[in-house]
């Protein structure tokens, strides 16, 4: 546990929460969603672990335990965060694993910083290439009204807000794929978050285009997603990072919601170290 200065302010800097389970591995940065925290990836770390990896979770700007600023929620920023967490822990030959949100910091990081750092990448049930819907982009799979109804009840009311974002993290046609209490855990992740924090990261997670960012991924890539995924849609997203990215491994988990790193941890974590082996 540690934490890295990711902008040093005029009047404050801005520090993230660090965990990293050291040793000599190949390092795995998991990048969580929104509006989680490093902690959503406990079933993944020992795994990794285990499976002989240096494995690195953080707290995104504004949730877990990280400083709760009040600006710096576009993806650029966030994106930079990332980067400078990679050169002060001095990481190289990175897999990147982008998990919902994360995915577009996954993403943008090629925009920005090219692929000098990295080894390969993972899109986890992930947002790109664009989830907004619109005139361009009729494939996205979040409307203006369902993003306008989303802001509002989070604006309105967290505590049920969250209840009910929880409950289409995890369930699959309405049924629930985790038990009570992993949900109950994942809402004590929500409610650590900054309310300022998670309605900027709603705004660009929803309205920010990946399209251009996808085309310079130079790596090898998995693209990880739930079939039932009522979050993030697989038709909308997964399945259009896979054709986007020519090259890239497509794995689908049958049955499974968005939180499928919690509903099915034994195939995501197979399938993810499998992955790492090549």
């Amino acid at each position: 546990m540690t934490e890295i200065t990711a902008h040093h302010g005029l009047f404050k800097d801005t520090n993230l929460h660090v965990d990293d389970t050291g040793g000599t591995g190949r390092p795995v940065v998991l990048i969580h969603g929104w509006p989680l925290s490093g902690e959503a990836f406990q079933a993944q770390v020992p795994a990794l672990q285990e499976a002989g990896y240096r494995v690195i979770t953080y707290d995104r700007r504004g949730f877990g335990r990280s400083d709760k600023p009040l600006t710096g929620y576009t993806y650029d920023t966030m994106t930079k965060d990332l980067h400078t967490l990679l050169g002060q822990l001095d990481l190289t030959d990175v897999t990147l694993v982008g998990f919902s949100m994360g995915g577009g910091e996954v993403a943008r990081y090629f925009s920005l910083y090219g692929a000098e750092r990295l080894r390969s990448v993972v899109f986890a049930s992930a947002v790109p290439p664009f989830m907004m819907q619109g005139d361009d982009n009729p494939e996205g799979p979040l409307t203006k009204d369902k993003a306008a109804k989303m802001t509002a009840d989070l604006t309105k009311d967290e505590d049920e807000f969250y209840d009910g974002f929880t409950r289409e993290f995890f369930s699959v046609d309405g049924e629930l794929k985790v038990s009570e209490q992993q949900r109950q855990d994942a809402i004590a992740l929500c409610k650590q978050s900054d309310k300022k924090a998670a309605l900027a990261c709603m705004e660009a997670f929803g309205s920010t285009d990946f399209r251009a960012d996808l085309t310079k991924v130079n790596v090898p890539a998995l693209v990880l997603h739930g079939d039932g995924d009522a979050t993030v849609p697989f038709e909308g997203s997964g399945q259009r990072i896979h054709e986007s990215l020519p090259g890239s491994e497509l794995h689908v988990i049958a049955g499974a919601p968005h939180g499928c790193n919690v509903s099915h941890p034994e195939e995501w974590n197979e399938t993810l170290i499998r992955f790492l082996a090549n």
